[in-house]
């Protein structure tokens, strides 16, 4: 048979194999070091998620630190880590200190790549759980997410982002034990808009300004669960340069079928009373319809980018009513002055802000309103 360079490396039938573990698993994929290359991750991102796993996509050039935080945050059952610049010796151990640092010691960390036969043993006493070599069936990769659930158990001890974390958790199961301290924070900011528009990035943006401005804030992200394996993957985080903002950003990333908020209000007082003033949630891609969002925030922003349609479109009721204000991303692109004039139209008053989240251009201004 011939190959083309459209091939998946692997086969593996799209299935749920995940439905009868006590909850879905939650897997950080993550590249360590100077390894500038992601088509395999991704592979396996993809394989996973068609497996039923929950895959947080952390994205290249981490660091021991900034995988172990999100490690943490994001409450996950293993790590799943490979480098490719023969550093495994140096890097490895301080992601196993750093977990420990930050109040996650026991989660297991399985370590990818390039690694000679005689380095295995040395990483296995180090502590690592797993060593994947190159050529390892997605088969044995699934059951190794597999075999790393247990079961959820409320956190009493440690860094009170591991408790928190953990509470959220609970909390999306709907499993959370009573008795948890609970406080709304001041500011539940939601940000919706098409996919594609650039949420992410604008999220990341407002969370490097609150950081220059010594505030600390708390992101809850959603992105869309499977129909067919209950599988997902969260990719909005490797849009936070953690290398920068280190742990004074909270983010924690869920998957959700359509809308489905039915824990949001008890996360966000969750949140609230981990000392959190300032929450934003950002939606699943969203279509006309979906207009959730506004009975849990306090305030929506609504982002447009040009080409998201004419001005009928922009006439149609659904998610543009929403708005408290709204958000022209990428200003930069063809068709921005047009745009804006047709989200005038329909505006009422409520206030515009053109902003390009990648150069950070608009960003203090549209900080400054959401904060007020």
């Amino acid at each position: 048979m011939t190959r083309t360079l459209n091939d998946p490396t692997t086969s593996i039938e799209k299935r749920d194999r995940c439905a009868d573990l006590p909850h879905r698993p939650r897997v950080l994929l993550g590249k360590i070091g100077l390894d500038g290359h992601d088509r395999g991750v991704k592979l396996i991102a993809r394989v996973l998620r068609d497996s039923g796993v929950h895959v947080i996509y952390s994205g290249l050039w981490q660091t021991p630190r900034s995988l172990a935080i999100g490690a943490r945050d994001e409450d996950v059952d293993c790590i799943a880590c490979s480098m490719m610049s023969n550093s495994h010796l140096v890097l490895v151990p301080r992601l196993l200190d750093e977990c420990k640092a930050v109040g996650r010691p026991d989660v297991p960390v399985n370590v990818g790549g390039i690694i000679p036969q005689e380095d295995v043993k040395t990483l296995l006493d180090a502590g690592v759980a797993r060593v994947y070599h190159t050529g390892t069936g997605m088969e044995d990769i699934v059951e190794s997410v597999r075999s790393s659930v247990k079961p959820y158990v409320p956190r009493t001890s440690g860094p009170p982002e591991a408790i928190l974390a953990r509470q959220i958790s609970l909390a999306q199961a709907g499993t959370l034990p009573p008795g948890a301290a609970r406080q709304r924070p001041a500011r539940v900011i939601g940000l919706t808009g098409a996919p594609g528009a650039g949420k992410s990035t604008l999220v990341a943006a407002l969370c490097g300004e609150a950081v220059r401005r010594g505030t600390r804030i708390a992101v809850v992200a959603f992105d869309p669960m499977s129909p067919i394996t209950g599988g997902a993957l969260l990719g909005d985080r490797l849009r936070v340069d953690f290398n920068a903002v280190d742990d004074k950003v909270f983010y924690r990333s869920l998957a959700i079928v359509g809308e489905d908020y039915t824990a949001l209000p008890t996360i966000a007082e969750l949140v609230g009373a981990a000392g959190f003033d300032t929450l934003i949630i950002e939606t699943v891609g969203a279509g006309q319809n979906d207009v959730a969002i506004r009975h849990h925030v306090d305030r929506t922003a609504v982002v447009t980018v040009p080409g998201m349609g004419d001005a009928v479109q922009m006439d149609k009721a659904g998610i543009l009513e929403i708005a408290d204000l709204f958000v022209a991303n990428k200003a930069d692109h063809a068709g921005e002055s047009k745009h804006v004039r047709e989200l005038l139209d329909v505006a009422g008053g409520r206030p515009i802000f053109e902003t390009v989240a990648t150069e950070g251009k608009g960003i203090v201004e549209l900080y400054e309103a959401l904060m007020s």
